[in-house]
């Protein structure tokens, strides 16, 4: 007779498994595979334990002797929530949590709960990001911070927590690719540079939406120079057509470039 809550399986080598599960609040719920029926019956009772004992917190983790983490937080949250979710989220009253790990928490504005709950944050290089249609996406994108924003320079969280992703804790400094905003002595000035083998100066600008134009223009000269390499570019959405090309063409930028 098989242990409360655990199931076998065989997987397609003929190898045999055991999978857990429970029910609760009228949800049956996959705790996960097991390689023995012990181990699957242990997560079975973690899981009881978790939902039943309601003086069990997030700080609790180590009272579970086989369960994941992720589903812990899961478990925490639909007992709390009355919510179930998949990826291991826990609702708060104005924003809601994303255990990354045990040791670190993301914060998000509630208007992100249903993107986040059916996309699992991964972590590669120091960039987190998601799949979505095969696609992988910064999350820093959602958040309108550019691809190769450096923290400090182009953005900063205001309470200087790294982890909290609320749209106000974002500041983003630099809004565009290559513009880097300088103030001294209470003037602002934008300075232009672009990545070759190293940073080259394009110029320095008194607005914000000429450096973006000039650095377009810095990566046009090198591309029809011969220089083969895919620069991204600004897209400035505040100038129509014609103003762009009027901007473009009367912005200058450094004759150095058309010496690389």
């Amino acid at each position: 007779m098989e242990k409360m809550g655990v199931y076998k399986a065989t997987k397609k080598d003929g190898s045999l498994y055991y999978r857990a599960s429970f029910t609760y609040k009228g949800k049956h719920i996959s705790l996960g595979s097991y390689t023995s029926s012990d181990e699957a019956h242990q997560a079975y009772l973690d899981a009881k334990m978790v939902v039943e004992d309601i003086a069990i917190t997030l700080q609790d983790f180590n009272s579970c002797k086989i369960l994941s983490h992720n589903k812990f937080i899961s478990l925490l949250n639909y007992r709390d929530n009355a919510i179930y979710i998949s990826t291991p989220i826990y609702i708060r009253k104005q924003y809601f949590e994303y255990y990354l790990d045990k040791n670190t928490v993301l914060k998000f504005d509630r208007d992100d709960l249903f993107f986040y709950a059916s996309h699992k944050i991964q972590k590669r290089g120091g960039y987190l990001f998601v799949c979505d249609y095969g696609s992988q996406y910064k999350i820093l994108s959602r958040l309108g911070i550019k691809p190769f924003a450096v923290y400090g320079r182009d953005y900063i969280m205001a309470n200087g927590d790294q982890n909290d992703y609320r749209y106000s804790n974002i500041k983003i400094i630099n809004n565009y690719i290559g513009v880097r905003a300088e103030t001294k002595n209470g003037i602002t000035s934008y300075t232009v540079y672009i990545h070759i083998n190293g940073d080259y100066l394009v110029g320095k600008y008194s607005n914000e939406i000429q450096a973006a134009v000039a650095y377009n223009k810095a990566a046009d000269t090198l591309n029809s120079m011969g220089l083969e390499k895919a620069f991204l570019r600004n897209y400035i959405t505040s100038l129509k057509s014609a103003e762009y090309r009027e901007l473009y063409n009367s912005t200058k930028i450094s004759k150095k470039l058309y010496h690389i």
